[in-house]
């Protein structure tokens, strides 16, 4: 196997880190404003609740979007290579966000408003679609084998970087504009900025050369002729259990990183400042605790370590409500009630997800395969959840215990889901198997596309 020296190894990780820091600043950016600002300026319904589930539902169509885009940019990444979908994919998120911040609002220009909105929305979720497997593989395909759960945890980091970013811009231009200048302009502000973001990060990846693993597989023509056709045939299994598996990774996430903020500021009375500075609080808290799980899952094995984090995380969500709704107040005590659950528990699941889903296909169709599975997922475990939170508050009074339920339910599927691919994992060790995916599935044409690997369970 290509060894990869040290110096191109930490390139390759700040590549990873930056481009997906970049395109989640671009994703949830939308998401934190969506319920404080698009509500009102671009669905004013006359109906508080109305609006803020509107606002959502453009949140979620940038999810229902990516599927489209894990499709298409899988093709091709998987066909053409890793590093040339990397760089579209920037661009394409980039343009997309710039042009959400220029729309004029419904006063302004009437239905034209949102449905531009939607529009850019879209193009928004099909960039991301393509971008997260390109990140999670550049790193994956260059690590050692031995390390590769630490390095593809790398650009997971970039979520919380990203909520981290967007959060803290909304908070500091709520802190030092008044709210009717937030309102007209300050919110727009954060989506400009992102061109210069993007500038800097095409030129980081232009200086990353393709996966030394895609380089071989090419050079051997070993690309599967319909990726996602193949994909289907050989690991049809897999994509199904990865499908259950990744569902509470979405469902949290989006519970605590975007729900949680209209929850604290309508429900339960903060300032919108504090309620993103908690926010901030646990992607602080997730970006040191990613890598570290990753590490872990060196030694203890993907598949073991998701199935527990799975149940805790579910878990976690009810004391985390419980003190959230009776906090009295006390800013610290809800700032800790999202960053233990979301940013240490939850970091082990998000850590860890990345090399989970690499290792249920191989080369030829692993672009596709993480692609499809993680946006798929995405789009009911994902966007939908705002939607299906403010539903359950609403419908139990403002009480948060159906959220909690909804999200332990989620957690219990993934949970078995990664169990079952733990129990594959040790049959196919046990019996010598080359891959642990599906046992009899049809191997492509040529052996030489063939890519072992190595699980630990």
């Amino acid at each position: 196997m290509m060894t990869t020296d040290k110096k191109t190894l930490r390139r390759v990780a700040m590549a990873s880190i930056i481009g997906a820091t970049i395109e989640w600043y671009d994703f949830f950016l939308y998401g934190v404003v969506a319920g404080i600002v698009l509500n009102k300026l671009y669905f004013p319904t006359g109906d508080p609740a109305t609006s803020i589930m509107l606002a959502y539902a453009t949140f979620a169509v940038g999810f229902m979007a990516r599927p489209l885009g894990g499709i298409i940019f899988g093709h091709f990444g998987d066909r053409v290579g890793r590093k040339s979908v990397l760089v579209i994919t920037l661009m394409i998120m980039g343009v997309s966000t710039v042009a959400i911040g220029l729309i004029p609002t419904f006063d302004q220009i009437g239905y034209w408003a949102p449905a531009l909105l939607l529009l850019f929305r879209i193009i928004q979720g099909i960039g991301l679609g393509g971008e997260w497997g390109g990140a999670v593989l550049l790193a994956y395909e260059y690590a050692p084998a031995n390390q590769r759960g630490f390095y593809t945890s790398l650009p997971q980091i970039g979520l919380s970087l990203g909520v981290l970013l967007s959060a803290g811009f909304v908070a500091g231009m709520s802190s030092i504009l008044t709210d009717a200048q937030f309102m007209a302009w300050g919110w727009r502000v954060g989506f400009i900025l992102s061109f210069v973001l993007v500038l800097f990060g095409l030129w980081i990846r232009l200086a990353v050369m393709e996966t030394p693993e895609f380089a071989k597989l090419k050079k051997t023509h070993g690309q599967a002729k319909l990726p996602l056709a193949d994909m289907f045939k050989r690991f049809p299994g897999n994509i199904m259990l990865g499908l259950g598996a990744r569902h509470i990774d979405g469902v949290f996430f989006n519970i605590f990183s975007v729900f949680s903020i209209s929850y604290l500021t309508t429900t339960i009375g903060m300032t919108r400042t504090d309620a993103l500075v908690g926010v901030m609080v646990g992607a602080v808290v997730l970006t040191v605790f990613i890598p570290i799980f990753g590490r872990l899952s060196d030694k203890l094995g993907r598949p073991l370590l998701y199935t527990w984090a799975a149940v805790l995380t579910g878990l976690s969500c009810f004391p985390a409500f419980w003190f959230m709704s009776h906090a009295d107040g006390n800013n610290v005590l809800i700032w800790a009630a999202i960053a233990i659950p979301f940013g240490i528990i939850y970091a082990a699941v998000y850590g860890t997800v990345g090399v989970f889903l690499c290792e249920l296909f191989d080369a030829p169709v692993r672009y596709t395969g993480i692609s499809f599975v993680y946006q798929v997922s995405s789009v009911t475990a994902g966007g939908l959840t705002p939607i299906i939170a403010t539903i359950l508050l609403t419908y139990n009074n403002g009480q948060p215990w159906l959220i909690c339920t909804y999200v332990l339910a989620s957690s219990i599927l993934s949970s078995l889901c990664a169990y079952a691919i733990l129990r594959r994992a040790n049959a196919a060790a046990a019996a010598g198997v080359e891959h642990f995916g599906d046992i009899g599935a049809a191997p492509l044409p040529t052996d030489t596309s063939r890519v072992r690997h190595a699980v630990r369970a």
